[in-house]
């Protein structure tokens, strides 16, 4: 499994720990630095079954600039939102963890970091 994470952010820090006292094998993606793509933020999204706009931070700086409260949330604005993310990754909601079975979760919860880990 991979964790995707912003290392200044508490929830992935704690989901580190959770991995770490279960023995969970995965690698972390820190993505701020490792952009994702477009694509592996579409790929992502499918394996989440999630939109764009569901991951989205919106008090973050960039998305007040961007006015992405405004963007419509349409399957025809789709790639617009991939794209935002993809330029601006603070955007991005964290941690990201794809499973070994193909499913992904935000993990902002002690109990979906154990559903990863049930799911690898």
């Amino acid at each position: 499994m991979e964790i995707w994470i912003n290392p200044a952010c508490s929830k992935c820090r704690s989901a580190l720990r959770l991995l770490d006292a279960e023995g969970a094998d995965y690698t972390v993606r820190r993505y701020l630095e490792d952009v994702p793509t477009a694509d592996e933020l579409r790929q992502v999204l499918d394996r989440l079954g999630l939109e764009p706009w569901d991951i989205v931070r919106t008090q973050e700086e960039a998305a007040k600039e961007l006015g992405l409260k405004n963007w419509p949330r349409k399957a025809a604005n789709r790639d617009r939102w991939i794209a935002a993310l993809a330029e601006h990754p603070k955007l991005i909601q964290r941690p990201i963890i794809t499973a070994d079975d193909g499913t992904a979760l935000v993990a902002r919860s002690e109990e979906a970091v154990r559903d990863a880990i049930s799911r690898s």
